[in-house]
Formats: C-alpha cells, sequence, structure tokens
C-alpha cells in the first residue's frame, strides 16, 4: 500500500507513540510490515526493513522485554531510554518524511518528538507509581500491555494510517493527564514530607506578672 502525504503523517503519529512506549517493538514491526510488502514505506524509511536492523531491533526487543519486568531496575532502564526512545522516533519521522518540503519535514519530526516525549513520560511515570508496589504483576502486567500497544498501534498504522492516528491523539491527551496527575501526587507527597520534618513550634511560656508590675488598685 502506498502511502500519500496524509497517511505518511498519520503514519508518524501513531509510531511516534509507539516508539514512546517500546521504540525496538515499533521497528521490528514497521520492518516486517515492509519487508513482507504490507506496506510501502517511503523511500529514505527502507532502511527499517533490512533484515540487519529487524534482527538488531528483534534482539533489543527481546532484551527489553525482561528488563523492563523487573521492578525498580525498570525505572533506571526506562530513564536511560529517554536518550533512545525520543531520538529514534524523531530520526524515523525524518526519513518518512523525506519526499516533503523541507519546513514540514522539520515540522514532522518536531511532532514526533513531541509524541514520543509525552508517550515516553506517561510510560515512565506509570512505572514509577506501580513500583512501589511489594509484588511484581503489576510491573509485568503494565510492561507487557505496553509492548503489546506499541506493535499493535504500529500493525494498524500501518493498515488503518487516519484511524490509528485519532487513536493515537486520544492517547496523548489521556498521558497527558496521568503525567499531570502524577506531578501533583508527587508534589503534595513532596509538600507533606517537608510539613513532617519542619520541627513543631515551641510552645510559649505565660507571662509571668510580679506583684510590683500589677496596676495600683482604685
Amino acid at each position: 500500500m502506498d502511502l500519500n502525504q496524509a497517511q505518511i503523517i498519520s503514519l508518524v503519529i501513531a509510531s511516534s507513540f509507539a516508539a514512546g512506549l517500546n521504540v525496538y517493538a515499533m521497528l521490528a514491526t514497521l520492518g516486517f510490515l515492509g519487508q513482507f510488502h504490507a506496506i510501502q514505506l517511503p523511500p529514505d524509511l527502507h532502511i527499517v526493513q533490512n533484515p540487519a536492523v529487524i534482527a538488531v531491533s528483534l534482539a533489543m526487543f527481546i532484551l527489553h522485554f525482561f528488563a523492563d519486568k523487573i521492578p525498580a531496575f525498570d525505572v533506571i532502564w526506562n530513564g536511560l531510554h529517554t536518550f533512545i526512545r525520543i531520538p529514534l522516533a524523531a530520526l524515523v519521522a525524518y526519513g518518512a518524511t523525506s519526499q516533503f518540503s523541507p519546513e514540514a519535514q522539520i515540522a514532522s519530526t518536531a511532532l514526533a518528538a513531541a509524541i514520543a516525549t509525552v508517550a515516553h513520560t506517561s510510560k515512565f511515570a506509570a512505572r514509577a507509581a506501580v513500583t512501589p508496589s511489594p509484588e511484581p504483576f503489576s510491573n509485568i502486567a503494565l510492561s507487557t500491555g505496553e509492548d503489546a500497544a506499541s506493535i499493535g498501534l504500529t500493525w494498524f498504522a500501518a493498515r488503518h494510517p487516519y484511524w490509528s492516528a485519532v487513536v493515537a491523539i486520544a492517547l496523548v491527551i489521556a498521558s497527558i493527564v496521568l503525567i499531570r496527575i502524577f506531578f501533583k501526587a508527587v508534589k503534595a507527597l513532596f509538600r507533606r514530607g517537608l510539613s513532617w520534618r519542619r520541627p513543631p513550634a515551641a510552645k510559649a511560656e505565660p507571662e509571668v506578672i510580679l506583684p510590683h508590675e500589677l496596676p495600683p488598685a482604685v
């Protein structure tokens, strides 16, 4: 399926959100779709369907699959991926829009980076929220859901670009709401912690009036 410019923008929107969740899943899925001709990728994006790129993406996906499900370590892992998911999402968008005007290509790349940032931040916030839980199943379930969402959204973008963009935009809005709730909760906890550390105010001692300080009797 050849993509027109509107469909390419829709693909960029959906794949950028997928990259923010799991960039390796997005790259591997996009590569397989291009390799098996389920989608005709733009010329400068053909690199993702190279067997070597697909193999590396799959290897990293497997590593990510296990690393992302270890409580506490997954927060560090996702923090480091701030410098991987967002740049790769921007690079994919830059390649996908190579046939656009320079201004439109730069704008599309910036849009992709912004969407990936929102998705990545919401993922990080959700993971930080469930990490204190003593059981590991919430982390595993959340991580598995993110992997499935990344693969499913990328595939959906190839088959139904416009609808996938609508879904991605809805997810962006939901993610922004989640991020706001998370940071408000963290701010409230920080303020509560400061109030606990603040020493209690000293009680004022009752003023003692000496006999000679009493006003004269009338």
